[in-house]
């Protein structure tokens, strides 16, 4: 159960604001509201017993993620939809890909999309002229995941060296496809159809990267002012909610978002600088961000 303090609070801002008739429940996925534990991502059995009264009460609960469509749907897409039994609205790839994870008639989990912001040619041109000066520099720990607009392609990853590619497909099974094709072929691909978000790796100590050493290790790429946050007001406008009425959740720097809802629920021990409109609460672990959540259905109820 919440402490007493988060209860007060939580039950300040369930007074306030119009959360049972405008607002929902905007949340990270890992680290948040999902865990992985020797290969299995799964839901917490605290975080799925508050879900479920937030389904039960009617409002949207949209998943706010970095994670590709195939991802969720392959992971723990299917055991969500049991909890949901409905469309789920999804903002993937750091905001760059909205739609909703739904069901067909044969029971096949897909996802349908409602908008995407993909990467420009020059955007593009930028990220391939920065791998090929690190090529130059026979800098060969690269990897480039690029993640195409149709969703049904999944992760794509490029390599340097052909020799890496059974390696790179083994170290990352949720891969689609490892490729090392020449470079200014990798380009011609990446200009031939839409993409998202391509996330770049550079694996070799700062040390190393001489007069490249500004180079992050690690870097996600969208379209210029496309992220979570602007994946969540997309979202919002779509559903017709208000987000300063909504409880969001997140535990990165990554998540943006959570300064734009009203209650803004910090999960884990990072210390994070994001504010909620109304205010900002810091739990430990996800099952105490699925204790709020119950608790919310139960403060609400209490107002019935």
């Amino acid at each position: 159960m919440l402490n007493s303090e988060i209860a007060d609070r939580l039950k300040t801002f369930l007074t306030a604001s119009e959360f049972p008739q405008r607002g929902a429940v905007f949340t990270d996925l890992d680290g948040t509201a999902v865990h992985e534990e020797g290969g299995r991502v799964y839901i917490p059995q605290a975080v799925e017993l508050g879900l479920r009264e937030i389904y039960g009460m009617g409002r949207p609960i949209v998943l706010n993620s970095l994670r590709f469509p195939l991802s969720v749907l392959r992971t723990f897409g299917a055991e969500w939809f049991r909890i949901s039994n409905a469309a789920i609205p999804c903002v993937t790839l750091n905001g760059s890909l909205m739609g909703y994870l739904n069901q067909d008639d044969d029971g096949e989990l897909g996802f349908a999309e409602i908008s995407a912001a993909p990467l420009n040619a020059e955007e593009i041109d930028a990220v391939i002229d920065k791998i090929s000066l690190l090529v130059q520099a026979k800098i060969d720990e690269i990897l480039l995941f690029y993640y195409p607009r149709d969703w049904r392609l999944g992760e794509v990853i490029w390599t340097p060296l052909g020799s890496n590619i059974a390696a790179t497909q083994s170290k990352y099974p949720s891969a689609s496809l490892v490729t090392a094709v020449h470079l200014e072929k990798l380009r011609a691909r990446l200009h031939a159809e839409d993409i998202c978000m391509i996330f770049m790796l550079v694996d070799v100590p700062e040390d190393q990267r001489m007069a490249y050493q500004h180079t992050q290790r690690s870097n996600f790429i969208t379209h210029e002012g496309v992220d979570k946050l602007s994946g969540a007001k997309t979202m919002a406008d779509h559903l017709e909610i208000n987000l300063e009425d909504s409880i969001g959740a997140g535990d990165t720097e990554m998540d943006r978002f959570l300064n734009a809802v009203g209650l803004a629920v910090i999960v884990g021990v990072r210390e994070l600088t994001f504010a909620g409109r109304k205010d900002t609460l810091r739990l430990p672990d996800s099952s105490a961000f699925g204790d709020l959540l119950f608790s919310t259905s139960a403060l609400l109820a209490q107002r019935a």
